[in-house]
């Protein structure tokens, strides 16, 4: 964002009513000074922009309040996203009525309550009739006003993670209060108790009560018809058994067990949980013995099989978004993205065969994030296609795909210090024509054989974070900030190209193919070992939480969980989601993907 030429100075305003416009994104220093010249607050103009249809300003410690006209002045706005600022302690002006609004965004901000009557806006009539993504993780907030369910009738998610919560207000669990309401986090509160009528969230599928203070899990939660996930580690229950059992069993299991009574609520379910583990090992006693026969040729074919798991978007609290700019259109415009969590690159050599089998090594910048085969092959070395993979925690979202003057684009390649992408493409141009000297050739090696690709380019492509910061530069390199670690469990995997959206799903197809198949190797290969000492010197030590609580499957087996990644446009518009029941259909015989 350009400096303004004065506090009052609102280009991106001027631009986006002359084109009207109908998404704006505004963050930055220069958003910075010119909030707090305006003493914390947005400028009036700014809501006398009806056409908006998403709104997002974000990561501005000068924001204290939105100001006045918010509601007055956006009909139709979808989106509105003000996270990362400083809104606090309550929010006034109200937000609502917002009659269009669906995406409400205010985490990571300084809130300590929503007062009734202002925050989200009037309960009666709802402020927000719309509303169905409510995100409030990340503030301070001690309480929820008691009329939430009123201000928004049909909300599908809320997300409350993060706060110094102790209990939930009874009218959210009101019969028919929240009847769309179908994903609640509201981990890492202070949360003493759950109500039974949790029960009245019909439509619940998703609860995460993690790192509270409950003593207590209600039975009912049972008799929730369509829960399939819930997550209440981290609390210290009295039931002891019960809480063993939320950090080993499924979901079902565990529902069971609530609806059967908890403990010493029916002692014949005790009795049969005792059988069940004697015909377990019963059944594994088989197994040995006809394994030693060689019998068990079918048995151990099922065990060698791979397994992934596909998250769909509705199913997941906090899925990952890539919104793209127009501007790539003519530079790079096709984009695929996917989350992939649970690989285990810890033990022994499992990173050096992740980096031997999938990184294209570039002296010396090197790029721990590209796969040899697939680029030689299936991306005919990168004319076609590229591939690039990031540590998922270093990774902000949403994203942006974007495309940007050579001259202003800012990374921090892998190996290297920040550079502008134009000083970066003359050094690499430089370090070839050294090259071809000391090797009295005319070809080249590395990245050097891809600068080409970026000849007669007016825009560079970049993939930019929710801070701002730049984190891919295809064809080129990756940013230092999500560089591959060993410690690393959870991926983002990006996919770029010129030349077709086909391509980028082919290939990202492969690219999750082979991750499970070295996993499955890790897992059952569990060499020791170590990287290189130059390898070791740039990895962290300290083992991250996947690693410590594997998810294992079905008979001991550990899938990959393949979460969606949306990539849209700067309207919302979906371009594509992968992977979609289309994708990974292809997958050989021994690869079995759970939908």
């Amino acid at each position: 964002m350009a400096a303004a030429a004065a506090p009052d100075a609102w280009p991106e305003l001027e631009l986006a009513e002359r084109e009207r416009r109908r998404e704006l994104l505004l963050t930055g220093p220069a958003l910075e000074e010119r909030v707090r010249a305006a003493g914390g607050r947005l400028p009036p103009r700014l809501f006398t922009l009806p056409l908006l249809h998403y709104l997002e300003v974000s990561g501005c410690g000068s924001l204290r309040a939105p100001g006045p006209g918010l509601a007055q002045g956006l009909p139709r706005l979808h989106s509105l996203v003000l996270r990362g600022n400083a809104l606090g302690p309550g929010l006034s002006p109200a937000l609502g009525p917002l009659p269009a609004l669906r995406v409400l965004d205010l985490s990571g901000n300084a809130l300590e309550a929503l007062p009734p009557g202002e925050g989200l806006g009037p309960a009666e009539p709802p402020g927000l009739p719309q509303l169905q993504s409510l995100n409030l993780s990340g503030n301070r907030l001690r309480e929820l006003p008691a009329d939430l369910a009123r201000c928004a009738p049909r909300l599908q998610s809320l997300n409350l993670t993060g706060n110094r919560l102790d209990a939930f207000p009874a009218e959210l669990f009101r019969p028919g209060a929240l009847p769309l309401l179908s994903e609640l986090a509201a981990a890492d509160n202070r949360l003493r108790e759950l109500s039974p009528d949790v029960a009245h969230l019909a439509s619940l599928k998703m609860l995460d009560l993690s790192n509270n203070q409950l003593s207590e899990i209600p039975a009912e939660l049972a008799d929730c018809p369509k829960l399939k996930e819930i997550n209440f580690q981290g609390n210290k229950l009295r039931d002891k058994r019960l809480e063993k059992m939320l950090s080993s069993c499924q979901t079902r299991s565990i529902l069971e067990y609530l609806r059967a009574g908890g403990r010493g609520g029916c002692r014949s379910r005790g009795k049969a949980d005792g059988a069940e583990r004697e015909d377990s090992r019963k059944k594994r006693r088989e197994r040995k013995q006809r394994r030693e026969s060689g019998e068990g040729e079918e048995e151990a074919a099922d065990m060698a099989r791979l397994l992934l798991r596909v998250l769909h978007v509705s199913e997941n609290p906090t899925p990952l978004t890539v919104r793209v700019s127009p501007e790539v259109r003519d530079v790079r415009p096709y984009f695929v993205g996917a989350v992939v969590r649970g690989m285990n690159l810890e033990p022994g050599n499992a990173l050096k065969r992740f980096l031997a089998a999938q990184v294209v090594v570039n002296r010396p910048l090197v790029a721990v994030t590209r796969l040899t085969k697939l680029h030689e092959d299936l991306c005919e070395k990168r004319t076609a296609a590229t591939i690039a993979t990031h540590d998922l925690p270093a990774v902000r979202g949403p994203l942006l795909y974007a495309a940007r003057p050579p001259q202003d684009l800012k990374i921090i390649p892998l190996g290297r210090k920040e550079v502008k992408a134009k000083e970066l493409v003359r050094q690499l141009q430089l370090e070839a024509d050294e090259q071809r000297k000391q090797r009295k050739r005319q070809t080249v090696s590395g990245l050097h054989r891809y600068l080409h690709l970026l000849d007669g380019k007016e825009n560079y492509p970049c993939l930019v974070d929710a801070d701002g910061d730049v984190i891919s530069f295809p064809p080129i390199t990756n940013s230092e900030k999500t560089k591959i670690k060993k410690t690393t469990s959870d991926l983002f995997l990006e996919v770029t190209s010129a030349t077709s959206l086909q391509i980028c799903k082919d290939i990202m197809d492969a690219l999750v193919l082979k991750m499970a198949e070295l996993n499955k190797y890790t897992l059952e290969n569990k060499e020791e070992g170590s990287l290189s000492d130059t390898e070791a010197d740039t990895l962290s030590e300290q083992p991250s939480d996947s690693q410590k609580n594997p998810n294992p499957g079905k008979d001991g087996q550990c899938p990959l969980v393949v979460e969606q990644v949306r990539v849209v446009d700067l309207e919302g518009t979906l371009k594509v989601v992968y992977p979609s029941k289309a994708d990974l259909t292809t997958a050989p015989p021994h690869v079995t993907v759970l939908r």
